[in-house]
């Protein structure tokens, strides 16, 4: 026998150094916790119709009538663990409803008698369905809940979906960017640098600029290691070192955000104006910015691609601020609860298949959206990063100088933007200044 458990327990852990994971059918200890408290698709949504409501015990296993559950005596039964495991939803009126039952209750002195009339169970999943009588001395929102059942749905997108998806769309990123350096190669200056530099940003807009990156960049790895530290580095660092390092990682986002808002204001009024859109952004679009057959479309001191970075990381930046502040203060910024309010009011649950969202949120609930929201629109805007990184150092030639000293090559300017160089000389020499032509596409 025991050679049996020690070929098995081998065999197991071969699959996980193999696949990176548990093996199919294998539970880890955090799986069986969930198994216990039941997964997400028990949970129902609070405003579901009562027709839709496991908990209501009217969903049995062909969709609308109650299990018959006979044979197991009103427990579980193995379809119900199927089904479970299959995702669906099932009828849990066995568990919501053992609460515990003074009346039927065995006596204290028998040896199965429990005090009361309900067991430990029987509590646990009275406070699981918010069906136990409970007194607490503050009366905050949501300070009577002590097991939130909501939460596992949460907690299943968050290392479900959310973890898988966004860690492999980030990976997917800088695989294409990758890809495309080795095609295209660094783009250079056709004419060669001529010596000859022109102010692009002045210091106040490169602080702008990096006060903004820097602390995006603090926010990003940060963030990372909170949604993938437990996974990624506690097999690499430990526990201990891992608390520590996840600890400084949650006040560091928490407080760098104010730099990341600040920041992100300031290029915002630096620079919205030169990003409004124009008639020769078409012509740059139409033209791809000439990064694949290297010509050079005109353009102001922002072409169109820079200002759809621009405008990328203006919307996802004050998407990202507004829920980092919702979870900041989760008591006074409820952001969900009324755009779910809005979104039933013009049916647009309805356009999708969805039933009318939920509009009574406590503030745990608050939270769980607001983190997953800025969890998403974060993976969004390190995309948009990542590639406006690769294209202002290792992607063209002279681009890094517009922020690194703030003086560029005439040279580069002409070909990347000659109608600004055109404005910025007419200015210093008058208005009997000549135009400056396009570079000579190759």
């Amino acid at each position: 026998m025991s050679r049996r458990i020690g070929t098995a327990f081998a065999a197991m852990l071969a699959a996980v150094l193999v696949a990176g994971g548990p093996p199919a059918g294998a539970q880890t200890a955090s799986d069986a916790t969930l198994q216990e408290t039941g997964p997400a698709q028990e949970a129902p949504a609070p405003d579901a119709p009562a027709d839709l409501d496991p908990a209501a015990g009217q969903l049995g296993p062909d969709g609308g009538q109650p299990a018959d559950r006979a044979a197991t005596g009103g427990a579980q039964t193995l379809e119900d663990i199927l089904r479970r495991q299959r995702g669906e939803k099932i009828d849990d009126s066995f568990r919501r409803q053992a609460t515990g039952d003074p009346d039927a209750a065995m006596p204290p002195t028998d040896p199965l008698g429990t005090l009361g009339g309900a067991s430990d169970a029987d509590l646990y999943r009275a406070l699981r369905y918010g069906s136990a009588d409970v007194t607490v001395s503050s009366r905050g929102p949501g300070d009577n809940v002590l097991v939130q059942d909501s939460g596992i749905w949460w907690l299943e997108f968050r290392r479900g979906p959310l973890a898988t998806w966004g860690g492999y769309g980030l990976l997917g990123v800088i695989g294409v960017l990758a890809l495309f350096f080795l095609l295209r190669g660094r783009i250079r200056i056709d004419a060669g640098k001529s010596g000859i530099t022109i102010l692009r940003f002045t210091f106040i807009e490169r602080f702008a600029h990096w006060l903004l990156a820097g602390s995006f960049l603090l926010l990003a790895f940060t963030g990372l290691i909170t949604l993938f530290g437990r996974v990624g580095l506690i097999p690499l660092m430990g526990k201990e070192a891992y608390a520590t390092l996840a600890v400084w990682s949650k006040w560091t986002h928490n407080n760098v955000s104010w730099a990341f808002m600040l920041g992100l204001l300031l290029v915002f009024l630096f620079w919205v104006l030169h990003n409004i859109p124009n008639k020769y952004d078409l012509k740059w679009m139409a033209k791809g910015g000439g990064i694949f057959n290297k010509s050079h479309p005109p353009a102001k001191k922002f072409n169109a691609g820079q200002k759809m970075i621009f405008w990328a990381v203006i919307v996802l930046g004050v998407s990202v601020s507004a829920s980092g502040l919702s979870l900041l203060f989760p008591f006074e910024l409820n952001l969900f609860a009324p755009t779910f309010d809005k979104l039933n009011a013009v049916g647009a649950p309805g356009w999708v298949g969805l039933q009318p969202l939920a509009t009574d949120l406590a503030p745990h609930q608050e939270m769980q959206y607001a983190q997953l929201w800025h969890a998403v629109v974060g993976f969004a805007m390190m995309a948009v990063v990542l590639a406006h990184i690769y294209i202002g150092t290792i992607g063209m030639e002279g681009a890094f100088d517009a922020m690194g000293s703030g003086q560029v090559d005439r040279n580069w300017a002409v070909e990347h933007h000659n109608l600004w160089v055109e404005e910025v000389e007419k200015r210093q020499s008058g208005p009997d200044a000549r135009p400056v032509p396009p570079a000579p596409a190759e």
